[in-house]
């Protein structure tokens, strides 16, 4: 689990990166958009987490 998030970290500062540098629309508007599909699943799987949590507790 710790590894997986720590190369999710590290996509996401590679996806950070490449956007600062990028000067192609095209390039940017892709890294963004993955950039925010990458934030809505982290998202779901966060509540997802919190869901299994209280299920426990009930």
């Amino acid at each position: 689990m710790m590894q997986r998030s720590l190369r999710d970290m590290s996509i996401d500062r590679f996806i950070i990166k490449k956007l600062d540098n990028c000067r192609d629309t095209h390039t940017r508007d892709n890294l963004l958009q993955l950039f925010r599909i990458r934030i809505e699943n982290a998202q779901k799987a966060e509540r997802a987490g919190i869901v299994k949590r209280i299920k426990k507790i009930i």
